[in-house]
């Protein structure tokens, strides 16, 4: 945050994203960079400092949330900026490259920098003396790595893509002084980049010492470096970049149903329906302890909103299961990754359903010594890690088998196990594999076993036989 008495700057970080909004400010005049969906933040914020929105600039169509920007310029009156080459099913300003627009004694300009996508767009700011202060640079240019070429392409392929962002990066944001701030629009742990450092910000001349991109010698070598051992995106990338295209439903609206108390037999009737998903949103354990059946578990703990867009259909309602007083920050989550079909919530959580005297579902849990005195002796043992490829690489239980928490929801995964089969299912630490006990379960298989504490108790046993493979990792 840099506070001053001509400039203020204020990075809003979500964790559970690993989303960076900006909130600029100069003589009463304000800018939001890349607003979330829940806007009030934002408002507040300019109540507070006496200070009105004048814009709302948008780096690019995002992928992994669904931005604020009608609701914030419906709230404020400010108009959303895009850069050149934007297309949008609603009013926008679309700025020109290089354009300038003033924010009391500061200057932003307009830098459009394609290669994330084709709109992507950089923001410098500039202060009161004309100088390049910072440059809010959203998926181009990370902490140690940039924007991936292949979420948003049109009918260019993610060698092109990675082609422009080369052109961009040098042309556009390498000329600029070392002393330049890099804000970007996400942190570590976003799948927006392939491998992002650990700052929320950095300086330029920091990244020109460290960022394997910008340490590229040759247009071939960067597009060799930032296409090569991309993930598969989650699902819902498509979906919401579609959405911050063509627009949305405003959060009130969202809310206003989603947060409708639903008493012990209106919740029964909903879930009668097969359509209907029962998203229990309490803590992992808490979860295994006792659950209405057929319930998908994805705690608020952990990367709630991210899970729930890779892994839930967006077409069909949902009815919540969460601690009591979590029922609002249950659908602002969801509604951030564009999910808008919460019918409510069973009003007093599972405690109701429980007093109620209806049938309960548990998960077995076991520790990890319980898991390797069982593993010698069990013929019909099957071990399941549901951790990344890469992660699986770095260290597995010999014969166990990877299906990485993502793919799970996919036609035909889940085939080769039944009911007979004794299936021992972790993660890294226990998040995942609820969430991946739960779907197995919801399939109708339910001789599970969790471990808890996943791989990091599992790899601490003595004698354990550890699998690397190096051919992955390499």
């Amino acid at each position: 945050m840099h506070k001053g008495q001509e400039m203020y700057i204020r990075q809003l970080y979500t964790g559970c994203l690993s989303e960076a909004a900006y909130y600029i400010e100069s003589e009463g005049e304000a800018a939001i960079i890349d607003p979330l969906r829940d806007i009030e933040e934002y408002l507040v914020l300019a109540k507070e400092r006496k200070a009105s929105i004048k814009y709302i600039f948008e780096t690019h169509f995002h992928a992994d949330f669904v931005s604020g920007h009608l609701d914030l310029a419906q709230a404020s009156g400010a108009p959303i900026v895009y850069g050149p080459e934007t297309e949008t099913s609603f009013p926008i300003y679309r700025a020109k490259d290089g354009e300038i627009f003033k924010l009391g004694k500061l200057t932003i300009e307009v830098l459009h920098t394609p290669g994330h996508t084709i709109e992507s767009s950089c923001y410098l700011l500039r202060d009161a003396n004309g100088a390049p202060y910072a440059i809010f640079t959203g998926d181009t240019l990370f902490v140690g790595d940039v924007g991936r070429p292949d979420l948003s392409s049109g009918n260019l392929s993610q060698e092109e893509l990675a082609s422009m962002l080369f052109d961009s990066l040098q042309k556009k944001i390498s000329p600029l002084p070392d002393e330049v701030i890099i804000y970007p629009a996400h942190g570590a742990g976003s799948s927006c980049g392939k491998n992002i450092g650990p700052d929320t910000y950095s300086t330029l001349g920091e990244e020109r010492k460290s960022n394997y991109a910008l340490l590229a010698t040759s247009k071939e070598e960067f597009i060799k470096a930032v296409t090569e051992g991309l993930n598969t995106p989650p699902q819902y990338f498509a979906v919401n970049a579609r959405i911050n295209k063509e627009g949305y439903e405003s959060l009130d609206e969202v809310m206003e149903i989603g947060l409708k108390p639903l008493n012990i037999e209106t919740f029964k009737s909903l879930i009668k329906d097969d359509d209907t998903i029962i998203l229990d949103t309490r803590p992992s354990l808490e979860f295994s302890g006792g659950y209405v059946p057929g319930s998908i578990s994805i705690g608020l703990d952990g990367r709630f909103a991210e899970w729930a867009g890779s892994l839930l259909p967006f077409d069909k309602p949902f009815v919540l299961v969460t601690d009591p007083g979590k029922e609002k920050e249950t659908v602002v989550r969801l509604a951030r990754v564009g999910f808008a079909l919460m019918k409510g919530y069973l009003q007093g959580g599972f405690e109701t359903w429980k007093k109620s005297g209806e049938p309960i579902d548990l998960i077995v849990n076991i520790d990890a010594d319980e898991f390797a005195m069982d593993l010698p002796f069990d013929p019909k043992l099957k071990v399941v890690d549901v951790r990344r490829e890469t992660e699986f690489a770095d260290g597995h239980v010999p014969a166990s088998r990877n299906i990485p928490l993502e793919t799970l929801t996919d036609p035909g995964t889940m085939a080769e196990f039944d009911d007979t089969d004794n299936i021992y299912i972790h993660c890294a630490g226990g998040y995942r594999s609820i969430i991946a006990c739960s779907l197995f379960k919801r399939q109708g298989i339910h001789n599970l076993h969790n471990i808890v504490g996943g791989w990091d108790e599992i790899k601490k046993i003595d004698g354990l036989e550890i699998v690397k493979e190096n051919s992955v990792l390499n």
